[in-house]
């Protein structure tokens, strides 16, 4: 028996909603400010009549349901809504395009998908075709489209009572996440995840329930998922929910809401630091602010003398439903380390054998855990992946770290072939595909450069095929057309030849030191 026990998501939301009641759980602020808050109370039973307008829809137990939707209240409704009724939520970034939203859509087996207006044309052109869509629901102001249901008619089926049938170890979410492949990998995350990340975070982060909890960062990613709306839940908290991160405003409102806690990824702190400095940038509640990783010495130090606040630095990932290590709140940081095993976490450092290695020495990073409990229950139709990443209760993360005498662990580089995109996961394989396939390209190979705000970006190296010319532009271009825009290679360089070993395999370590990836983009 773990800290999760067999309560579920519904259960999680039902006893806070009985402890909490009509204190506020959530502040959405929209893009033009407006603000839409919810107490525990509210929250509960707009869940509850959600639940019951996807009933009514068909929707049921097991059944796997895209929400491609930006940040809003309509997707913590669905997130909890589906898993009031045992169905699957399968996130969908915004900034798909057709074919990777194609991919979301037929490879999870969905039957229903939930988005705005704003998507609503994609969606269509995605699920043309496709009898498995049997539901299409339209969130954000009402507008009458052929095929959609206005999402707001799910309110008019009274309050659904849970599936008693649910337990802790059902699949509770897919979420797509890049790695090493050509094509995203569905990693199933069960209730007992998503129950064992709340607590997580919230004693790593020594949070209690006057903390209020503020994220602009994408509710379809874990880290707002895990950092701030699941520990603010499971402790009884407040979260508060930006539509969007705009640099120019982001500090006032972090003051206007009384955010206590902060989660950022390394380009919102540069693009804070590049914001006019304040006589009101000290005058703030915030108390916490987690991040990972990525930021240079003097960006952390200029942050936390310009703002007033200590950064505290982790590492987490996808697969482990988010936080591995974290620094100490009340002790040593050590900085640049990031921190210890986070509470119920066990971590190694091993060789290429799997075995420990040594003080200072560099191996892969594994954590220890059980599947489905407090790490992935594995890749969803993927069982060669699955085991290839769990092996014998150790999540191998493709991430190479180092630990010093007092146990603190440092981050040192990444084994998996993955490019950070101020936050964003970029498998270079998935880039690499869509170049391959236009045909001007005999050959490609994409590799991290790094960025002064977005801390890295993809860069190309292609070989022409016989007889064609294309242009860089042409490619970048064609990329833009297939790929998310945080996707596309900010360069491409036209090579005779790629680098490559004595096998054939291209060499990805010269191509590096070339000068379109060495520089540093802006």
């Amino acid at each position: 028996m773990d800290v999760v026990g067999n309560r579920t998501l519904s259960d999680l939301l039902t006893e806070r909603g009985r402890r909490f009641g009509g204190k506020n759980f959530l502040t959405f602020v929209d893009r033009d400010r407006s603000v839409s808050e919810y107490t525990y109370t509210d929250f509960v039973e707009r869940v509850q009549r959600v639940a019951a307008g996807f009933a009514a829809s068909g929707i049921g137990n097991g059944d796997k349901v895209v929400v491609h939707l930006p940040n809003c209240p309509e997707f913590l409704f669905s997130w909890f809504g589906l898993a009031w009724l045992g169905a699957v939520t399968v996130p969908s970034n915004v900034a798909n395009t057709a074919a990777e939203l194609d991919h979301v859509v037929s490879f999870s087996d969905a039957t229903a998908v939930i988005t705005t207006a704003e998507y609503a044309a994609l969606l269509d052109q995605v699920t043309a075709g496709k009898p498995a869509i049997r539901t299409r629901l339209l969130a954000g102001d009402p507008v009458l489209r052929s095929g959609w249901v206005p999402f707001t008619e799910l309110l008019d089926h009274g309050l659904a009572a849970a599936n008693a049938e649910v337990g802790s170890d059902d699949l509770a979410e897919l979420l797509f996440t890049s790695g090493t492949t050509a094509r995203p990998k569905a990693v199933m995350l069960t209730h007992a995840n998503c129950l064992s990340a709340g607590e997580r975070e919230w004693r790593a982060l020594g949070l209690d329930p006057a903390d209020r909890c503020l994220t602009a960062l994408p509710a379809f990613h874990v880290n707002a998922q895990t950092l701030t709306i699941l520990s603010a839940l499971t402790v009884g908290a407040s979260c508060v929910l930006l539509a969007e991160y705009r640099a120019s405003r982001f500090w006032e409102q972090v003051r206007e809401h009384r955010a206590t806690a902060l989660s950022l990824v390394a380009m919102q702190v540069r693009t804070l630091l590049a914001q006019p400095p304040g006589a009101a940038d000290r005058n703030h509640s915030v108390r916490r602010v987690m991040f990972a990783i990525n930021v240079l010495d003097d960006e952390k130090d200029a942050f936390e003398r310009r703002f007033g606040v200590e950064l505290i630095n982790g590492y987490g990932l996808s697969e482990a439903m988010t936080i591995v290590t974290i620094a100490p709140v009340h002790g040593e940081k050590r900085w640049p380390s990031i921190g210890l095993p986070a509470p119920d976490r066990r971590v190694r450092i091993v060789d290429e054998r799997g075995a420990d290695v040594g003080t200072g020495v560099v191996g892969e990073l594994i954590v220890g855990g059980v599947p489905g409990r407090n790490l992935m229950l594995g890749y969803y139709k993927d069982p060669v992946a699955t085991a290839e990443a769990l092996r014998d209760g150790w999540l191998h993360t493709g991430d190479n770290a180092y630990a010093d005498k007092l146990g603190y662990v440092y981050f040192f580089d990444r084994r998996k072939d993955v490019i950070k995109v101020a936050g964003e996961n970029v498998s270079a394989s998935e880039v690499e595909r869509v170049l391959l396939t236009h045909p001007g390209v005999a050959e490609a190979a994409v590799v991290a450069a790094s960025h002064a705000i977005r801390d890295e970006v993809p860069v190309a190296f292609v070989v022409s095929a016989p007889g064609s010319a294309p242009t860089a532009a042409a490619l970048i271009e064609y990329c833009a057309q297939h790929l998310a825009k945080f996707k596309v290679p900010a360069e491409v360089t036209i090579m005779d030849a790629l680098p490559k070993t004595s096998v054939g395999k291209i060499e990805k370590r010269s191509l590096r030191q070339q000068p379109d990836a060495a520089r540093a983009l802006r």
